[in-house]
């Protein structure tokens, strides 16, 4: 048959892509060259600015980096702490100094705390004058007024390490408050309203405390007790003082000891040992109270529950 001659014809069409030189892979090998090249030299060049001990410091690190870590090496990490100084090359060694090795440093810290221990004695022979000054002030005082003078033996004033005390204490026959009250008698007053005064003369702060004897109240430590007598009578004081003119931010502690510390400990039943002690406080005491609680008020027991403890009168 005719149609067995002819063949089907097959057309191949070919897309050609667009301008070779128009792709963008090149600029991704480009850029990755550009960036190894950068890092080169910038590698050349920190080599040619870091000193020669510092190279022979990566290169120990790099072989051993625990070892070097765990000892300390230079450059790399050093823990001994070399502290770049003078020189106008930091990189060098010319100019580093280690901490303590310096004569320089060392001269120059032992003269700073030389000055530092000058002043502090300089600040604490100043502080003592005051205080001495004080203390004389007061016995002037007590010389020179006749109500004052004929309690001359029950006002106790002397230097000790924590500053100046003031003690005022009891005789047989001239108690400093009413019998197991913590009522001021009118010549205490009179005292305290001097000291008080004289006070003012000076920066320091003070700190009162009150004690009493050994005799106990027949209800013993379960009611109102030596303890709170001692308190409220320390108070008392405190407040004379105030009234006297005394400024009352000068107080920073009042507290009531009992018979805690006895002044006459071979007889804890002696009057002397019912007293009021108040201590003009030095720098260093002063700082130790405020460590240690600062300002403590004491409060007064209720006049009724004095009265429910008086019938046990010492």
């Amino acid at each position: 048959m005719a149609d067995e001659g002819l063949r089907p014809i097959i057309v191949k069409r070919v897309n050609k892509g667009g301008g070779g030189h128009h792709g963008g892979a090149w600029k991704i090998a480009y850029a990755d060259f550009v960036t190894a090249m950068m890092a080169f030299f910038l590698l050349m060049w920190l080599m040619g600015s870091t000193a020669k001990g510092d190279l022979q410091g990566i290169a120990e690190y790099f072989k051993t980096p625990l070892k070097v870590a765990m000892s300390g090496g230079s450059g790399a990490g050093d823990s001994s702490s070399v502290v770049q100084g003078g020189g106008k090359d930091l990189t060098r060694k010319d100019g580093q100094v280690k901490k303590g090795d310096d004569p320089e440093i060392k001269k120059t810290y032992n003269l700073q705390a030389a000055h530092l221990q000058q002043a502090e004695k300089e600040l604490e022979k100043a502080e003592l004058a005051r205080l001495r000054a004080l203390k004389s002030k007061i016995e002037e005082v007590i010389e020179s007024r006749p109500t004052l003078k004929q309690f001359k033996k029950q006002l106790l004033i002397d230097i000790t390490t924590e500053g100046l005390r003031i003690q005022i204490v009891d005789e047989q026959n001239r108690p400093m408050f009413a019998l197991a009250k913590a009522e001021l008698q009118p010549y205490t007053k009179e005292i305290l309203f001097e000291i008080g005064r004289a006070l003012n003369d000076v920066p320091n702060r003070i700190s009162l405390s009150g004690h009493t004897d050994a005799t106990p109240y027949m209800s013993g430590e379960k009611g109102y007790s030596n303890w709170e007598l001692s308190a409220d009578r320390a108070n008392a004081s405190r407040r004379a003082l105030i009234a006297g003119g005394m400024d009352e931010t000068k107080v920073l502690r009042v507290v009531g000891l009992s018979s805690a510390v006895l002044f006459d400990k071979q007889d804890p039943f002696n009057p002397v040992n019912r007293r009021i002690s108040i201590i003009v406080m030095n720098k260093k005491t002063e700082e130790s109270a405020a460590r240690d609680g600062g300002t403590v008020e004491v409060s007064n027991e209720t006049q009724a529950k004095q009265e429910l403890a008086g019938a046990a009168a010492r």
